[in-house]
């Protein structure tokens, strides 16, 4: 039994190989991340005598170079979560830390538990592709919601309310109708300026150049809002400089969400599973494309249990002697962005209201339980992943087996 055991960090990682018994097969050494370095370096593993497995914690993006050359080199690799290694062997009053000791500690992990470790492979390229795609339209939706409150901000010292004038919803190249709107007229003056008649003109003009309804009615009840409020800052060309740069960069990052979010579309509809998973009651085309980026192949997860932990939502017992404790909280131990589309699902559930959909109905049932509203939503939750699991499953089965 040769356990490899490899600290990673970025752009290098430090490697130890260990035998039962705390026998050390090669003292710790370092290797770079690069091309030639990592060949070598599943040569001297290949070399090795016995049976051979490499174990590495999951960093990130950091551990996959590595992972993804020695997996193509023929070599087992298993890659576990950080929080088993750090909690694994903590059996001394001493602190100390160093990339020798942490490569030393991951290989006696991987002596101790050599039965369970489990196999690592690649990803495929188009799901990688698509959760990658989904993580990077995480990062620009928080950055959207940053300068929306920004220019809403300053909205409130030019024209307050402004971003409350339309309810239109957002287009499909990610414009908005109160964005382009507040370009056009970005202060108060810009509207109460001119008199009803000119107003109503130019936004009539304003309708057609930007392809929206006109409506009389609605211009006139602007005038009303704009000429109902006291604006602090005055119309300048500073003030119009500030807001034009707020307007630019939000408009900015809304087509580039709306191009991710295509861009998901099209590599979700390019998994087996894409049918399948558009068919469940309240997967959308935006909502989908976030699961099967999050989840992956469910092949991978032996059950539905493991599925639900993965998600973080599940409630892990707490029970010691005569006390056992039945209401807990869910772990959160898991993906936090699965989490997260799981939840905007069962917000459609909610609203929606489907009578003859089993997750509605079990929601129902809860509610009427007079279980609190986070308590049935994430029952629900834990509901729906188990059919999605399931459903899921069957249908990759069934084409596996044609």
């Amino acid at each position: 039994m040769n356990a490899v055991g490899i600290d990673v960090s970025k752009g290098k990682s430090m490697i130890t190989v260990m035998r039962p018994g705390k026998e050390v097969v090669i003292e710790p050494f370092e290797v770079s991340h690069t091309d030639s370095e990592l060949i070598d370096l599943a040569k001297v593993i290949q070399s090795l005598d016995g049976e051979t497995r490499v174990v590495m914690e999951a960093t990130g993006n950091y551990h996959l170079p590595i992972a993804w050359m020695l997996h193509d080199a023929g070599i087992y690799v298993s890659v576990v979560n950080a929080m088993l290694i750090r909690n694994y062997g903590n059996n001394t009053i001493r602190k100390g830390k160093t990339d020798k000791k942490d490569a030393q500690k991951i290989a006696n992990y991987a002596i101790d538990n050599w039965t369970e470790l489990p196999q690592y492979f690649p990803e495929e390229d188009v799901r990688m592709m698509l959760k990658n795609c989904y993580r990077q339209y995480e990062h620009f939706s928080k950055i959207r919601t940053m300068m929306k409150n920004n220019l809403i901000s300053l909205l409130d010292v030019t024209f307050p309310d402004a971003n409350r004038l339309f309810s239109s919803p957002r287009r499909a190249d990610g414009s908005e109708k109160w964005l382009d709107f507040i370009e056009t007229f970005w202060h108060c003056q810009c509207v109460c300026g001119l008199t009803p008649a000119a107003f109503t003109k130019k936004y009539q003009k304003w309708c057609k150049k930007h392809g929206y309804n006109f409506s009389e009615d609605k211009a006139l009840d602007i005038y009303a809002s704009a000429c109902g409020y006291v604006c602090v800052m005055p119309k300048t060309d500073d003030t119009e400089f500030m807001m034009q740069q707020a307007i630019l960069q939000l408009k900015t990052i809304s087509k580039t969400l709306a191009a991710l979010q295509q861009q998901m579309q099209t590599l979700a509809e390019k998994l087996p599973e894409y049918p399948v998973v558009m068919q469940l009651f309240g997967v959308g085309p935006i909502l989908g494309p976030q699961l099967m980026a999050e989840i992956g192949d469910v092949r991978r997860f032996h059950s539905k249990k493991v599925l639900v932990a993965f998600s973080g939502i599940d409630a892990p017992p707490c029970q010691s002697g005569t006390m056992e404790v039945r209401s807990r909280s869910i772990s959160k131990r898991g993906s936090s962005s699965l989490r997260r589309t799981i939840f905007l699902v069962m917000s459609v559930i909610l609203q929606q209201k489907p009578l003859d959909e089993p997750v509605y109905q079990f929601m129902d049932k809860k509610r009427a339980e007079g279980k609190p509203y986070k308590v049935y939503m994430m029952a629900s939750a834990n509901k729906f992943l188990r059919i999605y699991y399931a459903t899921v499953k069957a249908y990759l089965d069934a084409l596996d087996a044609e």
